[in-house]
């Protein structure tokens, strides 16, 4: 069997709910062959995030190097990138796959809210990123660290989308999950011609950690299979509501738990 190739580029979480080790589970799960460039260690939990540590950008690019090099993935997911120079790095070293779709979640803090990007990084996030960039996948917060504004309704979505839009990117996935007084979890696509809702129960659980990577990566997996976008959302939506009903009563760690990513198992 030919597998696809995914390369995530993202932090790594020592409690392993999100970052790589979310990015690594969910491409399991969704059947496709996992990479990995790591920019940056955390010392990180369920409760939050104690310490983070940048990687040397040397190995960082030659990481990319290696991977490119002999592995060459079918889609590209950007995660948390930390700094400046990461992002500049991994922009540089991506540029000339201009084949090779990218998913980029614009990571910027965790959910305990602990900053994973650097105040002065989120311009050049936006500057170098999201041109290369097949979508991109904010929630409410990183929309309202980007754009000023506050997202309270469908309607404030879509306008998000279409500001975000005009910042590169092809396509634009605007993350209702935080959306208030919502029973359901609403995304919003948006392709610069037409919108496309995708509308999913909302799941009652504290085990949330890691949804944002676990979201992105299905959907960078899915489109690796050869699904349009909006068939990737759509799967990538149902894989993680599952993936949160299922962890209901995991109780792994203290405080925000993560999903079961590998729920299809226990089944």
């Amino acid at each position: 069997m030919q597998l696809k190739k995914v390369l995530t580029i993202a932090g790594s979480d020592s409690g392993g709910g999100a970052g790589i080790q979310a990015d690594l589970k969910t491409f399991a799960a969704r059947r496709v062959y996992g990479m990995s460039v790591i920019t940056a260690i955390t010392a990180q939990n369920t409760i939050g995030v104690q310490r983070v540590f940048e990687l040397p950008i040397s190995i960082v690019t030659e990481q990319i190097k290696s991977v490119m090099e002999d592995l060459k993935p079918d889609v590209i997911k950007i995660g948390m990138l930390a700094s400046n120079q990461i992002i500049k790095t991994v922009a540089s070293g991506l540029k000339k796959y201009k084949e090779i779709p990218i998913v980029v979640d614009p990571v910027m803090v965790a959910k305990s809210g602990d900053r994973l990007l650097k105040k002065d990084a989120q311009s050049t996030l936006i500057k170098y990123l999201f041109p290369l960039s097949f979508v991109i996948t904010p929630n409410l917060h990183e929309v309202k660290a980007m754009l000023g504004i506050e997202v309270r309704e469908i309607s404030e979505m879509k306008k998000a989308a279409v500001f975000l839009k005009k910042m590169g990117p092809k396509n634009v996935i605007v993350k209702g999950g935080h959306l208030p007084e919502s029973k359901n979890s609403i995304d919003i696509l948006y392709d610069g011609k037409s919108f496309h809702i995708f509308d999913e129960k909302r799941i009652e659980t504290k085990n949330t950690h890691g949804t944002g990577c676990t979201f992105s990566s299905a959907i960078a997996a899915e489109l690796a299979k050869g699904k349009s976008l909006p068939q990737a959302v759509k799967i990538a939506k149902r894989y993680i509501s599952e993936a949160l009903k299922y962890s209901v009563g995991l109780n792994i760690g203290k405080g925000h738990g993560p999903l079961h990513h590998l729920y299809l198992i226990d089944k």
